[in-house]
């Protein structure tokens, strides 16, 4: 808790001074920032694009996407120069990261920092009501990584179909079992499955801070014993009687499509409203979560300790955290991304640009954030799925 404490210390004393920023600026016009993100979606390879245009015209500063199929992909690249002795050259400016892929360049040394005190924008960020902008995955960041968009976990239902979703866990296994062959989940090897699992753990464990702390075998055992009971109990009652699994998030999403199944699951709150759009769900999908609150987290960028252009990498963070960017982000005609920042630090007319989006499928009230368990209860659980239902 004093670490937490301390982060969210960290961001209420931002600010340097203005001839200090001058000077990042400065030294960054005229550099290239290569940026490695997960380039799986199109949605987000047009924001980076935009951001890219913007940070040109604005700074001079050209962004270059490193499209990755897998964050792990850019950590072990940083991993393999650290151990050639490449220390100042680095192929790698700017990383999308949260969780596992923190910790690992954390306790590496892989990162550049702290850095996030010198960004002008970071004073808006909320570190009070999402808490996730200052712990990751319940590693605190300590200015190690700057958030940049928000992810909640929310149900996404045909509301022609589900005139009244369930809000909690009980109401949820309670619809499942009345409705065999309606309900199911991603394999728990594609990040949403693990997710669903994960917030299903977080409801039933049996001391939910525990959590919040490294998971050895003891603990594991007596934490997941009621997740185990769970997945045996509505296993039968799930799509395809729980012998088959959805490969990912996209693949249910389709299920949901073609009326196989009633529900679908997201990170993402305001996807529900961006595949109504695009045609790949009809306009009667909402979004919903637990009322209690649900699973969120933060997506960041890091700057690995061996970037050869810094100043670029901090200024494009920056610039990530700008009122502005973020209401582009939030746009549902653009990305779709909750943001990061505390409405009580934006003027009544940056506020403006944050209000309510006006699609039907977008959730009209979230609830509370539930923090990631630590990194390692993921591993466990995806393994342990494994061994006992053969997937």
């Amino acid at each position: 808790m004093k670490r937490i404490l301390a982060a969210a210390l960290v961001l209420a004393t931002l600010g340097p001074a203005r001839a200090d920023w001058d000077a990042t600026l400065a030294k960054a016009k005229g550099e290239t920032v290569y940026w490695n993100a997960w380039g799986g979606d199109e949605r987000t390879n047009a924001f980076i694009a935009w951001a890219g245009g913007e940070m040109q015209s604005r700074y001079g500063v050209t962004v270059k996407q490193v499209k990755l199929t897998d964050t792990g992909e850019a950590v072990a690249r940083v991993l393999a120069e650290k151990g050639a002795g490449r220390d100042a050259d680095g192929s790698v400016d700017l990383i999308w990261i949260n969780g596992p892929n923190f910790l690992s360049m954390k306790q590496k040394g892989l990162l550049y920092g702290p850095f996030v005190q010198d960004l002008p924008n970071a004073r808006f960020i909320d570190a009070t009501h999402k808490r996730s902008n200052v712990v990751d995955f319940a590693v605190p960041t300590e200015g190690y990584e700057s958030p940049w968009r928000l992810a909640q976990f929310v149900l996404i239902y045909d509301s022609a179909k589900v005139a009244a979703p369930p809000r909690s866990l009980i109401a949820l296994t309670e619809w499942i079992k009345a409705h065999p062959g309606r309900f199911t989940y991603p394999d728990p090897h594609d990040f949403m499955g693990a997710s669903f699992l994960k917030q299903i753990l977080v409801d039933l464990a049996p001391d939910a801070a525990r959590l919040s702390q490294p998971a050895d075998d003891a603990a594991f055992a007596t934490q997941s014993a009621p997740l185990w009971a769970w997945c045996d109990a509505v296993r039968d009652a799930l799509w395809r009687q729980g012998r088959q699994y959805p490969l990912n998030e996209p693949a249910l999403i389709q299920a949901l499509n073609d009326g196989e199944v009633d529900f679908a699951l997201a990170f993402d709150p305001l996807e529900a409203a961006v595949a109504a759009r695009a045609g790949r769900l009809p306009a009667t999908v909402r979004a919903t979560n637990f009322a209690d609150g649900s699973l969120g987290n933060t997506s960041f960028v890091a700057i690995p300790y061996n970037s050869p252009h810094k100043a670029a990498a901090m200024a494009l963070a920056n610039f990530l955290l700008d009122p502005a960017t973020q209401a582009h982000a939030q746009d549902i005609a653009y990305l779709g991304a909750y943001n990061v920042l505390d409405p009580d630090k934006l003027s009544p007319e940056q506020r403006k640009a944050f209000a309510a989006p006006a699609e039907p499928a977008a959730p009209t009230d979230l609830g509370p954030v539930l923090l990631e368990p630590h990194p390692s209860w993921m591993t466990k659980i995806a393994g342990e799925w494994r061994r006992r239902y053969g997937q």
